[in-house]
Formats: structure tokens, sequence, C-alpha cells
């Protein structure tokens, strides 16, 4: 399935959600190249003995681009003429 069949100069929510996965990508990429690792620096405790993984912004726009991508394209193809692309 080729991206490309979603995406037109009207899909706002589409463009959103790439910008935001390729912008935490390169962010994390910069990091490595420039730190040699990627630092992770938001750290949640949710309860007394559950500790979140920690994370960082650049993570945080990766899983919200893709979760608005899979949004996205799951909404296109319900509202498309009702044949899967391939």
């Amino acid at each position: 399935m080729l991206l490309s069949h979603y995406f037109r100069a009207s899909s706002r929510l589409g463009n959103i959600a790439l910008a935001l996965v390729f912008g935490g990508a390169v962010g994390n990429l910069v990091d490595r190249f420039r730190f040699g690792c990627v630092t992770d620096f938001i750290d949640v405790r949710l309860w007394h003995d559950f500790h979140w993984p920690a994370f960082n912004l650049a993570d945080s726009a990766i899983t919200v681009g893709v979760i608005a991508l899979l949004t996205f394209v799951i909404r296109e193809w319900k509202t498309g003429d009702g044949t899967h692309p391939t």
C-alpha cells in the first residue's frame, strides 16, 4: 500500500501526521549523531511501584504522528470508494 494514494494537497491531518513522524525521527537522528545517544528526559511514575519508560519529545511526536496517520488512513479508506488500495 502506497501512502501517496491517500495524500493530496488538502489533507491537513495527513500532512501534519507525516511531519510529526519525520520531525521526531530527524530529532532523534540529530541527537544520535551529535551526542552519540538520544537523551530521554521525561520520566513518569504513575503509581508507587509502576514506572513508565523514559522518553523525549521526539518520541512523543513519532507516537502521536503514527496514531494520527493511522486515523487518517483508516478514515480515508472508509470514506473512499470502498476498495482497498493495493
